[in-house]
């Protein structure tokens, strides 16, 4: 073989190569969103579970003041539901103090809660996002902010609704919010059309299983998430949806069905999709 040869054979196996790596790269995050998919349905699940119990869903956050202690979310609250009963009666402090179901105990920053507060669920993170599985909470957000302590990061976020999440803390008008206990009859627009969580990635921030962080950064937002803008928009804040996939984000509905939202949805269409009773006929698209 000349050396011509050679090389217009190394030619034509690169040009191969170059074609086929789209391919294969697509192919990886096909199955990467069906697992995310299959994560958020898997959460619709446990809060369909934690209803049927309670008789509502978790509260979005769990705090006397709106950013006030204890501050456990609705992922640490669904714990039982998801499987993880153990790490609930390890937990040193945890949203039940160690006395039974109840929501209260002590406080995230507790040192008694650092194992829990640290634990990474992979049912809370998308396989297609590539940060670390822990992140440093920072007792406000400047560049100069205090560090806090180490939490576990989390991709899928309790849905407020549509307004402000650090100005209204106590009224969002979607299915979580500070000590919601949100019952299916209060789904006035039907559970087919209501958003229950949905996905943020780490591109902006990170968000969290564990709770709303008394004194930190984005703590509320970190837990719950309104639609501010569509899915992945340029526009984004951290406290909207967002996702590493192309096209849209993942979300689960009130009756259990999980669907990619558009990130080309109709923004009238994805706020009402957002509340609970606003009295909008917006069907999915």
């Amino acid at each position: 073989m000349t050396l011509v040869e050679l090389l217009v054979v190394i030619g034509i196996v690169a040009v191969l190569v170059a074609l086929l790596m789209p391919a294969v790269q697509a192919a990886r995050e096909a199955a990467r969103r069906a697992r995310c998919q299959n994560h958020v349905r898997q959460i619709g699940l446990a809060l369909h579970n934690h209803h049927t119990t309670h008789r509502s869903l978790p509260p979005g956050w769990v705090s006397a003041a709106p950013n006030g202690d204890p501050g456990w979310g609705w992922g640490a609250v669904a714990l039982p539901f998801i499987e993880q009963e153990a790490l609930q009666e390890a937990s040193g402090g945890g949203p039940w103090g160690g006395h039974g179901p109840s929501p209260g105990g002590m406080p995230i920053g507790h040192a008694g809660n650092q194992r829990f507060r640290e634990t990474s669920l992979s049912l809370f993170l998308c396989p297609s996002d590539p940060a670390d599985k822990l992140f440093m909470l920072h007792r406000g957000t400047g560049s100069g902010a205090p560090p806090m302590f180490e939490i576990a990061r989390a991709n899928y976020v309790a849905v407020f609704g549509t307004r402000t999440v650090e100005a209204n803390p106590g009224t969002g008008d979607g299915t979580f919010f500070q000590n919601s206990s949100v019952r299916f009859a209060d789904v006035r627009d039907g559970l087919s059309n209501t958003l229950l969580v949905g996905e943020r990635c780490s591109r902006l921030d990170n968000a969290t299983w564990v709770g709303a962080v008394p004194g930190a950064g984005h703590g509320m937002a970190r837990v719950v998430g309104r639609a501010g803008s569509v899915p992945n928009h340029v526009l984004n804040d951290f406290a909207d949806f967002s996702s590493y996939h192309p096209f849209g984000a993942n979300f689960v509905l009130g009756d259990g069905a999980a669907r990619l939202i558009s990130d080309e949805i109709d923004l009238a269409v994805y706020r009402a999709l957002a509340t609970r009773s606003g009295g909008e006929v917006a069907p999915l698209p």
